[in-house]
């Protein structure tokens, strides 16, 4: 049996935490499966690990970029200057001990997950490893990132990317490294999606600026006001969780808006089940997994066309709306469209749950198989 290993930072709470958990459960009927982590942030995974894959935490220390920031921020130089050593420290273990762990591997299949551990991974990996970079994050245009990306990965075999158009722009930067692309997947198809008669609406994701919640919330204060009796659920935690909690408390939205915090993927399926409407305010999104576990419910769903991998995912009027440029009006206008029509809810909600077919974890599995088995 072929080992595989897939190279983590950590598995805690995160999009791409997530996607090593399903591939890891995936691969492991087939492959001797271990997860090399770097950090070991709380006593178990954050995402169910089938008990055949073996995790390995690779260093005692975990990160303090909070603290660091804190000190700088408070202005503790004793404080920041413990915490600055503290830092370089752990960088220095978390290199020589993957470094390490790379040389010694006798794993037949290597899978990077961060830019720089494909640099480990194509400076350190034996010549008879097939070795795979998985990048997840979306350049955005940033071409200092994509210069990153396009070193780090030169030495490897192969760069997995989750859009289509990520594997057309980075196969034309590197000419040694094979690009293919294989999107993410949900875990679980719902065998009955919402009937769509709640009025609720619902969004998913991590409340930092990036993720476009506030964008969210004043869309649903223009909203709420001719739909009274609508509901915004918004599932998750961050940053800016206090700065809008404030701003919703300010304006009287607290018996519209319901903040759930983060919660667990029981919790969240059974949300999207009593909920009629998706929405995603994203100002950038590599795939936006979180639309397809919405679609699968049968949801219509309604994002930006700024979030990338929404564009990969809705067919603008047949499963969903993109709305061009950031245009809050029009957002509004097909919110309000769907408020309006159960029928027209039914009618791309529908058609989403049979588009999204294509990502459950049995279709991409094949490809991660076909991909695997053709090796280098």
């Amino acid at each position: 049996m072929k080992k595989v290993s897939i190279l983590a930072l950590h598995l805690g709470y995160g999009g791409i935490e997530k996607a090593v958990a399903t591939l890891a459960n995936t691969l492991c009927t087939s492959y001797e499966v271990e997860i090399a982590c770097i950090y070991q942030l709380q006593e178990e995974p954050a995402f169910q690990i089938d008990p055949k894959v073996k995790v390995t935490y690779l260093i005692k220390e975990k990160p303090n970029r909070e603290a660091w920031l804190s000190a700088l921020k408070q202005v503790k130089p004793i404080t920041f200057i413990k915490e600055s050593f503290y830092s370089v420290k752990t960088l220095y273990y978390r290199k020589k001990k993957m470094a390490s762990y790379i040389k010694q591997s006798d794993s037949d299949i290597i899978i990077a997950t961060r830019y720089f551990l494909d640099r480990s991974l194509g400076k350190y990996g034996k010549a008879t490893c097939f070795k795979i970079g998985w990048e997840h994050n979306h350049h955005h245009g940033n071409q200092r990132y994509e210069k990153k990306i396009v070193k780090s990965n030169q030495k490897l075999d192969a760069l997995v990317l989750v859009s289509q158009d990520l594997k057309k722009d980075y196969q034309a930067k590197l000419k040694t490294c094979r690009c293919v692309y294989i999107p993410n997947s949900i875990d679980d198809y719902p065998e009955i999606p919402s009937d769509l008669t709640q009025h609720h609406l619902i969004s998913v994701g991590r409340l930092s600026k990036e993720k476009g919640f506030f964008d969210l919330i004043q869309i649903f204060e223009k909203i709420v006001s001719s739909h009274p009796d609508w509901k915004l659920d918004i599932i998750g935690d961050g940053r800016e969780r206090e700065h809008l909690k404030s701003y919703v408390k300010e304006h009287h939205l607290e018996d519209s808006i319901i903040f759930h915090g983060f919660q667990g993927k029981e919790y969240i399926n059974q949300k999207l089940l009593s909920s009629s409407i998706y929405l995603m305010t994203s100002y950038t999104e590599s795939f936006g997994i979180v639309l397809i576990e919405a679609m699968s419910y049968g949801l219509p769903t309604i994002a930006f066309d700024s979030a990338e991998g929404a564009r990969e995912i809705i067919e603008d009027g047949k499963n969903g709306f993109l709305i061009s440029d950031r245009d809050q009006e029009k957002y509004i206008q097909k919110v309000e469209q769907l408020m309006d029509s159960q029928t027209l809810r039914q009618k791309l909600g529908t058609n989403g749950r049979k588009d999204v077919k294509k990502f459950t974890k049995e279709e991409v599995g094949k490809i991660w198989f076909d991909f695997l088995e053709r090796g280098k």
